[in-house]
C-alpha cells in the first residue's frame, strides 16, 4: 500500500475512533455499563497501539493442544525456537520471533511478551527490513485459567490472528463458539491454517477443506483465506510463508485490525441500543401537554377569578354610590388565592390555589406521560426509556413551578380602565343632583311645616325642579349602574381571555423547560448517538 493511501486508512480509522468514542459518550447513563466498558477498552487498545511502532506487524499462531501450532510456527519462522510437543506438550508462554529488532521493545511491552528473538531473514516471509513480530502463544484449550485468559487478551491485541487447526478438532465448537465467530468483524486480518495434512490422503484433505470453509462460512467468515500445511513435512509451509508476508508488506494490518474492533464494538453497541429515531417533538403535542397541565394548575380557576374580580371592581367603582359600600363584605375572588397582590415580590408569591388532588396530579402524570410517549414513539427501547425518564424527573418539578409561574403572571389586577372614572364621576354628579333635590325638598318642606311662605318652585312641563331633580338623580344612577354592569362584564370577559392566554403562555414556558427541553435533549442525543454510530461503522 502506498504512503498516501496509510494516510488515508489513519485518517480514516481516527475519525470512525472518534464517532465511537463520541456514541459512547452519549449513551452514558442509556446502556448498560458494560457495553459501554467494552468500548472504552477497544479505544484504549486502540490508542496504545497506534502510540507503538506502526512499522512492525504483529502475526499471533492460536491452535488448540495438539494441532501442531509450535511445530508450524518453527516450520514457518524456519527456528526452533517453539518447543516441539515431544518434548514440550504445551506452550506457557508467548514468545516472540522478531524480523526487525529496532523499534519492537514498547510494542512488545504492551503486548507483555518478555522472550524475544531476532531472527534471521527467511527466504519467502521476512527480514529485518519487513518488521514482523511472529508469536507462538499458549494452547486456547489449555486447563490453565491463566493461559487462557492470556490467548484471549492477546488475540484482542495482535495485528493478524493465524488459526492452526488440526484435521481431528477443526470442528471443535471452543474454537469456532469462542474465538472465530465472536471475532466474525475481523476476518481482513484472519488467516486458517489446517495443519497435519500428512495425516490424511489428499482425498479427505480435499473434504475436509471444503467442510472447513463451510463451517467458517456459517461463522461470518466466508471470505478468510483456508490453507492447508504440513510442519512435519513442509507442504503447504510456504503458501502461509507468502500469505504472511503479503499481508505484512501491506502495512495496513494494524489499521485492519483496529478498523476491525472499531466495528465490532459499534456493533455491539448497536446490539444493545437497538435502532430508529424517534418521532420527535410536535407543535400539536406540545400543545396538548401545555392545555393540560393549565387545566390540572387551575388555570380556568384562576381565569374565572379574574372575570369575578374584575366584575366585582367595576360595580365598586361604577355601581349606586348607595349600595356600592355593601360590596365591601364581599370577599375579592383573586385575594382569596394570594393573587393580584402588589404590595409583596411577585417572585415571592405563593398562590392560594387548592392543592392539586389524585385527579390532578393523575392528569398531569398522564399528559406527561402521553408526550414522552408520543414523541418518543420509534426510538429504540433504551433511549425511549431515557426520553421517559427525563419527562418523570421534570415532572416531580412541575407542581412548584407551575404554582410560581401562574403567580408571577400579571394579572393587571391593578390596571384601572379610563371609563371607570368616567362613570364614577357621573354616579357621584347623579346622586349629588338627587341630593340636591332632596334637600330643595327638605327646605320646602320645613318652611311649609312652620307655615313661613314658600317660595315659588320652577317647573318644566309641570314638574318641580326638586322632583325632576331628585327622580333624574335615581333614574341616572341606576341606568349608570346597569351600564357600568353590562360594560363590565363585556371588559371583564375580554381581561379574562388576555389573562388566560398570558396564564396559558406561562405554563407553556414551565412546561418547555422542565418536560420540553430535556425530553427534546434526550431525542437530540439519541439522533447524534445514531450518527456517531453510523460513522463509527463506516468501514
Amino acid at each position: 500500500m502506498s504512503r498516501h493511501s496509510l494516510v488515508r486508512e489513519s485518517s480514516a480509522l481516527q475519525t470512525r475512533l472518534e464517532a465511537l468514542n463520541t456514541a459512547r459518550e452519549l449513551a452514558e447513563g442509556v446502556l448498560p455499563g458494560s457495553a459501554l466498558q467494552a468500548v472504552l477498552e477497544v479505544l484504549e487498545r486502540a490508542t496504545s497501539r497506534r502510540s507503538l511502532s506502526a512499522g512492525h506487524t504483529v502475526v499471533g499462531f492460536f491452535g488448540a493442544t495438539g494441532s501442531g501450532k509450535s511445530s508450524l510456527f518453527n516450520a514457518v519462522s524456519a527456528s526452533s525456537l517453539a518447543t516441539a510437543a515431544a518434548r514440550r506438550p504445551t506452550t506457557s508462554a508467548p514468545l516472540a520471533g522478531i524480523w526487525g529488532v529496532d523499534g519492537s521493545g514498547p510494542l512488545l511491552d504492551w503486548l507483555g511478551v518478555q522472550e524475544r528473538h531476532s531472527l534471521p531473514a527467511v527466504q519467502g516471509l521476512a527480514d529485518d527490513s519487513t518488521g514482523l513480530i511472529l508469536l507462538d502463544l499458549p494452547d486456547f484449550d489449555s486447563t490453565k485459567v491463566e493461559n487462557r485468559e492470556l490467548v484471549q487478551r492477546l488475540a484482542g491485541m495482535v495485528d493478524v490472528l493465524v488459526w492452526v487447526l488440526d484435521p481431528q478438532k477443526y470442528a471443535d465448537a471452543a474454537v469456532h463458539n469462542d474465538f472465530l465467530r465472536p471475532m466474525a468483524s475481523h476476518g481482513s486480518v484472519t488467516l486458517v491454517v489446517l495443519n497435519q495434512l500428512d495425516k490424511l490422503n489428499p482425498d479427505d484433505a480435499a473434504l475436509v477443506m471444503e467442510s472447513l470453509r463451510g463451517i467458517l462460512t456459517r461463522d461470518g467468515l466466508p471470505g478468510v483465506p483456508v490453507m492447508g500445511a504440513s510442519a512435519l513435512t513442509g507442504d503447504g509451509v510456504a503458501t502461509v510463508r507468502g500469505a504472511i508476508k503479503d499481508v505484512v508488506v501491506r502495512r495496513e494490518a494494524a489499521t485492519r485490525r483496529l478498523s476491525a474492533d472499531v466495528s465490532a464494538a459499534a456493533a455491539g453497541l448497536l446490539q444493545v441500543s437497538g435502532t430508529g429515531e424517534a418521532r420527535g417533538i410536535s407543535d400539536g403535542a406540545t400543545k396538548t401537554l401545555a392545555k393540560e397541565l393549565a387545566i390540572a394548575a387551575n388555570v380556568p380557576v384562576v381565569v374565572d377569578a379574574v372575570a369575578r374580580s374584575f366584575k366585582r371592581e367595576t360595580a365598586r367603582r361604577t355601581g349606586w354610590p348607595l349600595t356600592r359600600w355593601l360590596l365591601r363584605f364581599r370577599p375579592d375572588p383573586l385575594r382569596r388565592l394570594n393573587l393580584g397582590r402588589t404590595d409583596t415580590k411577585a417572585e415571592l408569591n405563593r398562590t392560594s390555589l387548592p392543592p392539586a388532588g389524585a385527579p390532578e396530579r393523575a392528569r398531569t402524570d398522564a399528559a406527561v406521560r402521553n408526550f414522552a410517549d408520543d414523541v418518543s414513539e420509534g426510538a429504540p427501547g433504551p433511549w425511549r426509556a431515557a426520553i421517559r425518564s427525563a419527562a418523570r424527573e421534570g415532572r416531580e418539578q412541575l407542581p412548584d413551578a407551575l404554582d410560581q409561574a401562574i403567580a408571577t403572571t400579571d394579572l393587571k389586577a391593578s390596571r384601572r380602565p379610563l371609563w371607570w372614572g368616567i362613570f364614577n364621576a357621573l354616579q357621584w354628579l347623579a346622586f349629588l343632583l338627587a341630593l340636591g333635590g332632596l334637600g330643595w325638598l327638605g327646605v320646602l318642606a320645613v318652611l311649609g311645616y312652620f307655615q313661613m311662605p314658600v317660595p315659588e318652585v320652577p317647573r318644566t312641563e309641570g314638574w318641580p325642579w326638586p322632583t325632576l331633580m331628585v327622580a333624574g338623580g335615581v333614574v341616572l344612577g341606576l341606568v349608570l349602574a346597569v351600564a357600568g354592569r353590562v360594560l363590565g362584564g363585556w371588559a371583564a370577559r375580554i381581561r379574562a381571555r388576555g389573562v388566560a392566554r398570558r396564564l396559558n403562555s406561562a405554563v407553556a414556558e414551565v412546561a418547555g423547560q422542565r418536560i420540553v427541553e430535556p425530553v427534546k435533549a434526550g431525542i437530540g442525543k439519541l439522533k447524534s448517538f445514531n450518527a456517531a454510530l453510523k460513522a463509527a461503522l463506516k468501514s
